[in-house]
């Protein structure tokens, strides 16, 4: 009875293993799931993503904004970013400072609207 015992717990844990190994394949090939540093990269190129958006909106928003759009398409592009900020466009409502990277992504999201 003893040996029957110490079969089936080898067998038993041996499948637990197995299949939490097949489990976690099947998840991260096909089930999409990911380790919390992607989690946190996608959820930064979101909120970007998002904050960008808000910029384009704030400063499509402007009275004169079609005059600024042919002032910033005179501008040099690496002095785009500095624009906007000096405008700021770049800073979310409520915000005293901008967050990093969202001007260069306004930029991106105000040239898309010069080229159509």
């Amino acid at each position: 009875m003893k040996a029957e015992l110490e079969v089936m717990v080898k067998y038993g844990a041996g499948g637990l293993v197995c299949g939490a190994v097949v489990a976690m394949i099947i998840g991260f090939a096909w089930g999409g799931w990911v380790t919390g540093g992607t989690n946190q990269k996608m959820n930064g190129e979101a909120v970007l993503a998002s904050q960008a958006a808000i910029c384009v909106a704030q400063y499509m928003k402007e009275p004169n904004s079609q005059e600024k759009l042919k002032e910033f398409e005179a501008i040099e592009s690496y002095k785009r970013s500095e624009f906007i900020e000096k405008g700021g466009w770049d800073k979310m409502p409520g915000q005293k400072e901008a967050s990093s990277g969202v001007a260069n992504a306004c930029v991106t999201g105000l040239e898309v609207l010069i080229k159509k």
